[in-house]
């Protein structure tokens, strides 16, 4: 049951985000937000982001290809914590122009659990024969 309420949880958020982006327009993200932190080709970049949290955000609350969904996710927010908040640290000080890392990170720890232990029963990957047992949590 951990694995499902993970999966849905993280799979939610990261998908709410791209959302928020493309809903906002990738070209006032990128141009608003990265651009002025600096991050190096961020129409690409933000583009790829925008699109991978939305799609992998979506492919993780289903189940589908969820260890290779999480894994994505993982790399797309430590580059974020890398390219744009390093300088903010753990938790921004009050007044920063953006969060500090602390939801990042526990997102990643939530990523982590999906490709260690799965997507849990309930899941396309499982209806679909991608993942042949369920993980033993002890």
């Amino acid at each position: 049951m951990v694995p499902l309420a993970v999966r849905v949880i993280v799979g939610v958020i990261m998908s709410y985000h791209g959302y928020q982006k493309l809903v906002g327009g990738i070209g006032a993200y990128t141009e608003g937000v990265l651009e002025p932190l600096g991050v190096p080709v961020p129409q690409l970049l933000g583009t790829l982001q925008v699109y991978a949290e939305l799609i992998g955000g979506a492919m993780l609350v289903v189940g589908l290809l969820s260890r290779v969904a999480a894994l994505v996710e993982a790399v797309i927010l430590v580059l974020a914590i890398f390219l744009v908040k390093i300088d903010l640290g753990l938790i921004a000080p009050m007044g920063a122009p953006l969060p500090g890392a602390e939801l990042d990170l526990a997102l990643i720890a939530g990523f982590i659990v999906v490709a260690v232990l799965g997507p849990g029963r309930p899941s396309l990957d499982h209806l679909f024969g991608l993942e042949k047992h369920s993980a033993v949590v002890a």
